[in-house]
């Protein structure tokens, strides 16, 4: 088979990238993405392309030779509900929505590898190209599961990947273990009694109960769990039906919680139930609690964070391949997957001048593109036997 020309190819994907990214699509609503995709997949000659997964996925499968082994590779479409800053020639077109994650430069490093690995081959085995939507929510991983993924396309392990704002173009983490967190979301409701703010005594006012309230939640992390759980709870909205010379009668605490195993997020909705209610109490007003959780801890597989780095060590520089210190109290659709096989997370460099995530000057590195594809190519070689995995 012939082999591509990696510099044409990083052109040819810049091109891609930035065309994604001035046509930014919220979740469930990435049909130009899904169709780009799509039709990318089709010109590459992959073996199947499917539309419509969960909504608004994609699956491309790539087979070669005869093994029975099947690996998916995953990237996520969606953008973020945010004006851009920037005066790029290829920013937003779509007003009041831009990829500020990343998500056009992961689906730009996927559709490389397809490209590459159905050009030059490698590999013994089938490839599952899985584009996801909807990750900013916590719905797409859930909706594709929902939909047969692992019964329509099968597969045995997975892998996934994230562009990182300071990090070095080129360089790439990853640890064993837990490495995002999960996000749980709460919305306590206080309700009383409103009324003149000249006549506090005349009624039962929340907003007073409000702010006692998000003091009191602080103590969940600081006095109620241990120490060696990495926790977070976040009030992120405090709302009333007040104002400038009204007492509020109801009151909405807003946020979210961050954890790494089960038993601390039960434990952080038992204990902030306690605390509203006694808060409330002490105030004279009723409390209504209302606990979700939007993504699971995101574990990766021991054994595949080795074959990760092995991969990585093929296609980077030594000193370019670095543990991840700590996990990330940040979370990530991917762990749905790995309720179900086994597979590995992985952090790539997007820059150390680079914007923040989720900020509205933030902008994907192009320089870093080719490096996720060699490593989505590395691995599936290496996963499935080809020359490079020998």
């Amino acid at each position: 088979m012939a082999e591509l020309d990696r510099g044409a190819l990083k052109r040819e994907m810049t091109g891609w990238r930035r065309d994604l990214h001035a046509h930014p699509e919220f979740g469930f609503e990435e049909k130009r993405t899904a169709a780009f995709v799509a039709a990318k997949l089709r010109e590459f000659g992959l073996d199947d392309v499917t539309e419509g997964v969960g909504g608004t996925g994609v699956v491309g499968t790539l087979k070669r030779g005869s093994g029975n082994r099947a690996i998916a590779l995953r990237a996520d479409m969606d953008a973020l509900r945010i004006t851009e800053q920037s005066a790029a020639a290829y920013r937003s077109q779509n007003p009041g929505i831009m990829h500020a994650c990343g998500h056009d430069g992961h689906t730009t490093m996927l559709l490389g590898a397809a490209k590459l690995l159905a050009a030059e081959g490698g590999f013994d085995g089938t490839v599952r190209f899985i584009f996801q939507p909807a990750e900013e929510w916590g719905k797409g991983a859930l909706a594709m599961l929902d939909d047969g993924l692992r019964q329509r396309f099968p597969f045995n392990e997975i892998f996934g990947l994230h562009n990182m704002p300071g990090l070095p173009i080129g360089y790439f983490e990853t640890r064993a273990g837990p490495i995002m967190s999960a996000e749980d979301n709460f919305e306590i409701v206080l309700k009383g009694i409103g009324g003149h703010a000249a006549r506090p005594h005349s009624g039962n006012e929340t907003l007073v109960a409000a702010c006692a309230l998000v003091t009191n939640l602080q103590t969940i992390v600081s006095r109620r769990l241990s120490p060696a759980d990495i926790s977070v709870v976040s009030v992120t909205e405090l709302i009333t039906d007040g104002t400038r010379n009204a007492l509020p009668g109801l009151a909405r605490i807003l946020g979210d919680a961050r954890s790494f195993r089960p038993e601390v997020s039960a434990e952080i909705e038992r204990q902030m139930r306690i605390i509203a209610e006694g808060t409330a109490a002490a105030y004279n007003v009723s409390a209504e609690i209302t606990y979700t959780r939007e993504f699971v801890p995101l574990q990766n597989d021991a054994d595949l964070v080795d074959e990760a780095f092995a991969a990585a060590r093929r296609v980077l520089a030594d000193n370019a391949v670095g543990v991840a210190a700590e996990p990330m109290t940040g979370s990530e659709d991917f762990a749905r997957f790995l309720d179900h096989v086994p597979g590995c997370f992985v952090f790539l460099g997007n820059g150390e001048a680079s914007g923040p995530l989720h900020n509205s000057s933030y902008d994907f590195n192009d320089d870093g593109l080719l490096h996720g594809t060699n490593f989505h190519v590395a691995i599936v070689r290496q996963r499935l036997g080809g020359e490079a995995g020998k």
